[in-house]
Formats: C-alpha cells, sequence, structure tokens
C-alpha cells in the first residue's frame, strides 16, 4: 500500500497570497479515480519543491472517510478522511468514470464549506460532474474531458461547458484530466511562482512545452484517421459532432465545397467505403464506449447514436461486432467481476 500524505513541513517565503508558509492543496479522491490525472496534478507540486530548493507546496490525498481508495489500474492508496483534514488553500476533486456513482452528501458539504471561505475549487476531468452536483459550478465557465461533455451539458443545461484543455474562472479551475492537469499546475506555478521555474518542471518532465487552456482536448483528426486533406477533416468532424442527429451526406458534402458525388470518391479514395457506412462506424463505436463506460439504458444509448430504438442499434451493433449490445454489457460486467475477484453464481 502506498501512503501519498503531506510531502514537507517546512516553509517557504515569497509566493504570492501565502507569506511564508507552503501553499496546501488537497487532492480529493474518489473510488476508481484515475492515477494518470492524480500523478499529473502532484507531481509538478514535487518538482517545483525540488528545483526551487523550498517547500513551496503540501499536498494530502483526501476522501471522503479516509478508508484506502483504489484507482482505475488497481492501485490503492492511503487517504485522509476530509473530517480530518488540514486547513486547505486549493482543493482539486479527481473522480472516475462511473459518473453516476459521483454522489457523497459529505463530500457536498466539504466543498461547500471550503466555498463559503472562498477556497479555490477545481476538478480533474470528471470531477467536474462533483463540483456541478454540489451547485458550486453556477455562473462559472469549466471543461471536462471530451467523451463527456454531451452528458455533462444534458444534465447541467445552465452551466458554460467548453472543450479546452482547462479552464480559470475566478476560483474555479476545472481541467479535461489525463495530461492536460499538467498543464493547469504549471499554470498555477507560474502565477504562483514564475513561468521560468514552470518551464523548468515542464522540461524536466519531457513536456515540450506548456500547453495553453484554449487548445483542443483530442488528437486532431488527420493524426487519428492518417488523412490530410481539410475536406475530409472537415466532414468527419461534422460527423462525430452529429451522432444523435444525423447529418445528411448531401448536407455534409456542401458544408465542405463539394458535391455528393465527389466526396463519396474521395471517400473511396482514403477509406475504400462509402462515407455512410464511415458515419456508421463513428456512431457504433460511440455505442460500444457507452455501453462500457455508462450505466446508461440500451434505449438511451441508441437514441444518442442516432438510431431510433434499442433494436435498430442491436441490428447494427451485431453485424459490425458480431454481439448484440445486451451480450456486450454482460460480457463487460463478467470481466469487471473476475477483476474484482468476486464470486459468480
Amino acid at each position: 500500500m502506498t501512503k501519498f500524505l503531506s510531502k514537507t513541513s517546512s516553509t517557504v517565503t515569497g509566493i504570492p497570497g501565502t507569506g511564508s508558509v507552503p501553499i496546501r492543496i488537497g487532492l480529493l479522491v474518489f473510488p476508481e479515480f484515475s492515477m494518470m490525472a492524480l500523478a499529473s496534478a502532484s507531481e509538478p507540486l514535487r518538482a517545483a519543491n525540488r528545483l526551487s530548493g523550498q517547500s513551496l507546496y503540501e499536498w494530502y490525498v483526501l476522501s471522503s472517510d479516509g478508508t484506502p481508495i483504489s484507482s482505475s489500474s488497481g492501485l490503492e492508496l492511503q487517504t485522509v478522511s476530509i473530517d480530518d483534514a488540514p486547513a486547505i488553500d486549493r482543493l482539486f476533486v479527481i473522480a472516475s468514470m462511473q459518473i453516476e456513482k459521483l454522489h457523497d452528501v459529505r463530500v457536498d458539504r466539504f466543498l461547500r464549506r471550503l466555498a463559503v471561505v472562498g477556497k479555490p475549487l477545481g476538478a480533474l476531468s470528471t470531477g467536474t460532474f462533483v463540483l456541478a452536483r454540489a451547485g458550486l459550478l453556477a455562473g462559472y465557465r469549466c471543461t471536462l474531458h471530451w467523451e463527456l461533455l454531451r452528458q455533462f451539458a444534458e444534465e447541467f443545461p445552465l452551466i458554460e461547458v467548453c472543450r479546452e484543455l482547462f479552464v480559470r474562472d475566478r476560483n474555479r479551475w476545472t481541467c479535461a484530466g489525463g495530461t492536460a492537469a499538467i498543464d493547469l499546475m504549471l499554470d498555477q506555478i507560474s502565477s504562483d511562482c514564475s513561468g521560468q521555474l514552470a518551464a523548468d518542471i515542464a522540461e524536466q518532465f519531457l513536456h515540450s512545452r506548456i500547453r495553453r487552456p484554449q487548445e483542443h482536448q483530442r488528437i486532431a483528426i488527420q493524426w487519428r484517421y492518417g488523412v490530410n486533406d481539410a475536406r475530409l477533416t472537415a466532414a468527419i468532424a461534422c460527423m462525430e459532432q452529429n451522432l444523435e442527429y444525423l447529418v445528411p451526406i448531401e448536407d455534409i458534402a456542401q458544408h465542405c465545397n463539394l458535391s455528393q458525388r465527389q466526396l463519396e470518391r474521395l471517400w473511396h479514395q482514403h477509406f475504400n467505403i462509402t462515407p455512410q457506412r464511415f458515419y456508421l462506424a463513428v456512431r457504433l463505436n460511440e455505442a460500444h464506449r457507452l455501453l462500457k463506460e455508462s450505466t446508461e439504458s440500451i434505449a438511451s444509448i441508441a437514441l444518442r447514436c442516432g438510431f431510433v430504438s434499442a433494436s435498430h442499434l442491436g441490428s447494427a451493433y451485431r453485424k459490425a461486432f458480431g454481439r448484440s449490445p445486451g451480450e456486450e454489457r454482460r460480457n463487460l460486467s463478467l470481466v469487471s467481476v473476475k477483476k474484482t475477484g468476486l464470486a459468480v453464481t
């Protein structure tokens, strides 16, 4: 078991707003949290202390009840209960992909107490759901992982959510998760200390540049699909952004300044299939992801991915993957049970 508590107890001078004490940062984790997000958030702090030769930051891994918490990769960390947490200057929530489970009344009360006294609150990836459900993002801009942007917007239609890597809106700091947490922390270190220290840390991590908040989360379409034709990338972007309400291929072609025949010819040259079949594959891949990572009903997933019914999705899914959506979900459940070591009866 790894013990992951405060890193230092010495003091430092010269950090704006902190006087002579280190900035104390709470990293509040939920079961099956992302270890990548936790490391991306904490390692820049460690490096800031090491490279500066001073104790600029202290950090604590917190949980609702202080019990050991396992990450999504199965690594278990000792945590500090939020009731026993020291005075925190900033707090970040690191949650899991199981967003339906992100409800904890004790955590909500804890976050609201920090908000009342003006402490900056942040979230990495799905942690944005936790802040929003606690009522702490009303009137703020925010971001989270691209896979969950639409689901977040549906649950919180009055909260402005964007596709940026990270967002700093007054004392709310949200992040897409993963390695984007490095860029968020480097941005903070730059503000707290200096841009040079942030650049030195980035260089230590072979992080070739500190990304700006406005940069895209996803790898560019041309890299994901191996295409360089701007007309193709525009067409694929249109498909990926319109899964629930399908755009006719003729309209996609017009959007790319092509006739439908020209678009189909171009598609055959690069992918050897029709645009219609490509669009269907994009929708089926999204359905596969939702079956794997959510507890939504199959009927709901069907509608999200542009199918008129669960049976319509089922027919297309079986043809593409050789099994029905129900069989897919049952297989995934069995894998999950085996990983946890539970008996199946």
